[in-house]
């Protein structure tokens, strides 16, 4: 297993060892130690994940981005494919810059999202599963924060026109 920097300060791509052969592929999705000693090594401090959570969405649907002051999030997809946008929305210099990923079954990818960072992400297979790991219980979307996936602050460039969108995304105002 690697883990990367990336252009964001705290975000993470890890890459996971995929072992794979004529009956399929075995992967470890989570080891507390192995990531323990990832978190030691590029945050600085370890991460208690405390629940799992899948979203499971079909082609062309687009979760906007949603966060909190708080939570960290460990990313993955467990099938299909998604193209992911993590962006800063702490306020500052660095609000509204962001960075895109493909996350995969076959590629095994995963991305340690910190707090006051939203992700986004549109599905590009017929169906994916998006399975995430919290340091903090969810409570509801009260206790998050939504930005538009096309909020022009963000200025992403996403790879469909006419994406499928919740009434929480689709009604959050700019």
């Amino acid at each position: 297993m690697i883990a990367e920097t990336t252009t964001l300060p705290g975000v993470l791509l890890i890459k996971r060892d995929i072992f794979e052969d004529h009956r399929g592929f075995y992967t470890q999705l989570y080891q507390q130690e192995s990531y323990e000693e990832i978190f030691q090594e590029h945050i600085g401090s370890n991460i208690m994940f405390l629940e799992d959570d899948i979203a499971v969405s079909s082609k062309h649907v687009l979760r906007g981005f949603h966060g909190d002051n708080r939570t960290w999030k460990l990313v993955t997809c467990l099938s299909g494919k998604f193209y992911i946008v993590i962006a800063t929305c702490k306020p500052g210099n660095d609000f509204g810059k962001w960075q895109s990923f493909i996350l995969s079954e076959s590629n095994g990818h995963q991305l340690l999202v910190p707090p006051l960072r939203g992700n986004a992400y549109l599905v590009m297979s017929d169906s994916a599963i998006f399975h995430y790991k919290q340091s903090c219980i969810y409570k509801g979307a009260v206790e998050q924060f939504t930005y538009r996936y096309d909020d022009p602050r963000f200025n992403v460039w996403w790879p469909v026109k006419e994406p499928i969108l919740s009434l929480r995304d689709d009604h959050v105002p700019q």
